[in-house]
């Protein structure tokens, strides 16, 4: 009777856990925004790349800018022809449809801020997202008698050489990769147990 008892719970745990399961499976959502593009792939691109623009070069009918300062800021002032998407907004799905638009039809988003430092991280994650028709325009925004002033910001520029020593991290990364898979685990030492003789049975009848 105990055994019968225990089999029917088994059964009852097996079968809840079957539909949990399916229930996960069925309520599974793939996530809306996936990466591309690796942080190395990134790198690489980037660095090998101009996407900088200045406002000088801003007459390019193929170029649509992108202010990605709040509303507030924006309303108070913001460059001809902008649209306006919040930096904190940027993956939201009306804003990823602008992207994908701008994409399809060959157009360059042209991002900017009150300053370059600004834009990089929103630059950053739409280029992993696959969105390659991206640039950053390298000016600085300010006020005065609250009347917005741009102007044309100069990126520093390393004393090192940043590409090279990118280059030289991804070399080493895919020798250490490489290393890993040439090196073979040593063989497991066995060690062998001598098996004691059984002492023979004194004395007898």
């Amino acid at each position: 009777m105990k055994e019968l008892e225990k089999t029917k719970r088994i059964s009852i745990a097996a079968t809840l856990f079957i539909l949990a399961v399916i229930i996960g499976l069925l309520t599974y959502k793939r996530p809306k925004n996936v990466y591309a593009i690796n942080s190395k792939d990134t790198l690489e691109k980037i660095t090998s790349a101009n996407y900088f623009t200045t406002l000088e070069e801003l007459k390019n009918p193929e170029y649509v800018l992108i202010d990605i300062r709040n509303q507030y800021e924006f309303e108070k002032g913001h460059l001809e022809n902008a649209i306006n998407i919040y930096a904190a907004e940027i993956l939201s799905d009306d804003n990823i449809k602008v992207f994908d638009e701008l994409k399809e039809s060959n157009k360059t988003a042209i991002l900017y801020g009150n300053n370059p430092q600004e834009v990089n991280a929103p630059f950053l994650i739409l280029y992993q997202l696959g969105y390659d028709n991206i640039k950053l325009l390298t000016i600085e925004n300010s006020y005065l008698q609250n009347k917005l002033i741009t102007k044309n910001s100069e990126i520093e520029k390393s004393e090192a050489d940043i590409t090279a020593f990118i280059n030289e991290s991804v070399k080493k990364a895919n020798a250490t990769e490489t290393v890993k898979k040439e090196v073979a685990a040593p063989p497991k030492k066995v060690i062998t147990i001598e098996k004691k003789k059984k002492a023979e049975a004194e004395g007898g009848c």
